[in-house]
């Protein structure tokens, strides 16, 4: 009563009122709801608290009688001295408001856990749902209080500070030209990694998270990664176990098939040993749970947040997640679901997460083979929610049965030649970078480390395979709109008249 009287007695502190307290089904009594909805409708409209227009706004909704009549506002509005209060009386409403939504979920727990499964999923279920209930409960009654701009301008002096002693803003992933490019991951971005299927996504998404967990560094750096950082997998295509292989065998340098089969020399073992022992140290944290929800994703990711203080996520692939609800409209919606919700993540918590996905056929239809954004798998809002969508592209991976064009000499560097290109980056430039792929460790290197002459420098230009080897400009800064990519006649993909490889821009 005291919270409605206020907002009666003086209409001005309603803006005081609405960050706290907003929606009707925060009162524990309907009258007190309809009578709010009404005041705000009213303050809407006519910027006033007339007692006159509210009875009248309620009686066009036939809940005058329900409130108890024009008699009972007046009786409101006389109930309360002073309406200087309201910001408090509405945090006492909006805290019995959440406790009430405790009781709430505190009962459909406890009906879950009578009536969960005899499988022996029935108990993760009912825990995972619970955890997303009162998670739901605390966040969504925080008030973000907004800031001046001179608060978030020192915010930003500080972190261009950091980058110029860095080289980055973000986290550095250990791919040079990729943190260039992005500089570094970014908090708060949904980055998008796609490829059709056997292109090497989860082996490129293996190795960055490795590299970020060594703090920036490959097994090659000299630090060997002095400063750790916490880093999350969520695999839902392949096994802990497989993925620990794959970890093994990129960071020993130990071909995989050998690692499967057990037929090491003692220098490999050797090796193998000492990659394990680094990556022993690294706090790299997989859940390969299957058939995982995107609700499920949110909670787990929430809980290793907490729990382990992650600062990067990687998620293996979208495409494998469900959204139950949304799943009964059609395929595309539930995708739409899964990607905002993703992307929600990424900005409630804070970090960069990076996700996988799949690639439809359409590349395979074009002559270069190179990707696009349109051929995100069944759904266009992947594109729109994405920070970043980065395009693995391998030539040689559409010649792998053709011993032709595998032997002809003019080929040599597309046999090793990965690239990613950076199709969309909402806070910078486009472009590709290139890497050099490694089949049998599942390994992906800077391009200069086969390279003296660095990006750029030494390869064969691939627009022409017929071509030499030409001594190419050092590489320019990347700037955004169009221009010139490592690749001569390759554009970048930034502005209206970007192309890849004279095809028609994304």
């Amino acid at each position: 009563m005291s919270l409605l009287g206020s907002m009666l007695l003086d209409p001005q502190m309603i803006a005081d009122v609405l960050p706290i307290v907003s929606k009707r089904e925060q009162f524990y009594k309907e009258a007190h709801g309809a009578i709010f909805e009404a005041i705000v409708s009213v303050y809407d409209q006519h910027h006033s608290g007339d007692l006159v227009q509210i009875a009248e706004c309620l009686r066009g909704k036939d809940q005058l009688e329900l409130i108890g009549g024009a008699e009972y506002l007046v009786d409101l509005a006389e109930a309360v001295p002073s309406a200087i209060n309201a910001p408090h009386y509405a945090r006492i409403v909006a805290d019995r408001a959440r406790l009430r939504k405790l009781i709430d979920a505190a009962g459909t727990i406890l009906y879950d856990a009578y009536h969960a499964g005899q499988d022996s999923e029935g108990s993760k279920q009912v825990i995972d749902q619970a955890e997303m209930s009162i998670f739901d409960i605390a966040q969504e009654e925080q008030v973000g209080e907004p800031e001046r701009l001179k608060d978030l301008l020192q915010q930003q002096i500080e972190l261009i500070e950091q980058a110029e002693g860095r080289g980055i803003s973000g986290m550095a992933t250990g791919f040079d030209d990729l943190d260039k490019l992005l500089s570094g991951l970014q908090p708060g971005e949904m980055l998008i990694l796609a490829a059709r299927p056997s292109m090497g996504k989860t082996a490129l998404a293996l190795n960055l998270a490795e590299q970020v967990a060594f703090g920036g560094c490959t097994p090659w750096s000299p630090s060997k990664g002095a400063k750790h950082v916490p880093v999350g997998i969520f695999s839902l295509e392949m096994s802990r176990g497989s993925l620990a292989q794959r970890l093994l065998s990129a960071r020993s340098g130990i071909d995989a098939h050998k690692l499967r089969t057990g037929s090491l020399t003692m220098d490999e073992w050797q090796k193998l040993s000492d990659a394990a022992g680094e990556l022993y140290e690294v706090p790299i944290y997989i859940d390969d749970t299957p058939g995982m929800t995107v609700l499920n994703l949110r909670a787990r990711a929430r809980r290793m947040v907490a729990k382990h203080g992650v600062r990067v996520i990687f998620v293996d692939y979208l495409q494998l997640l469900t959204a139950p609800g949304a799943a009964r409209e059609s395929r595309q919606v539930e995708v739409s679901t899964i990607s905002r919700q993703i992307k929600a993540l990424a900005r409630e918590l804070h970090i960069p997460v990076v996700t996988l996905a799949q690639l439809n056929r359409g590349a395979e239809q074009r002559e270069r083979n190179r990707p696009r954004m349109s051929d995100l798998r069944e759904s266009g809002s992947i594109e729109q929610d994405a920070d970043v969508v980065m395009l693995l592209h391998r030539e040689a991976y559409y010649h792998k049965d053709d011993e032709d064009w595998t032997n002809d000499p003019a080929n040599e560097e597309l046999l090793h030649l990965s690239e990613v290109i950076i199709a969309k980056q909402r806070n910078g430039p486009t472009g590709v970078v290139k890497l050099t792929w490694d089949d049998t460790t599942t390994r992906f290197k800077n391009y200069d480390w086969r390279h003296a002459g660095g990006y750029g420098g030494g390869y064969t230009d691939y627009s022409s395979p017929s071509k030499a080897a030409e001594s190419k400009p050092p590489r320019q800064s990347f700037a955004p709109g169009p221009q010139a990519g490592p690749i001569e006649d390759h554009r970048d993909g930034g502005g209206p008249d970007a192309d890849f490889d004279d095809e028609p821009p994304f």
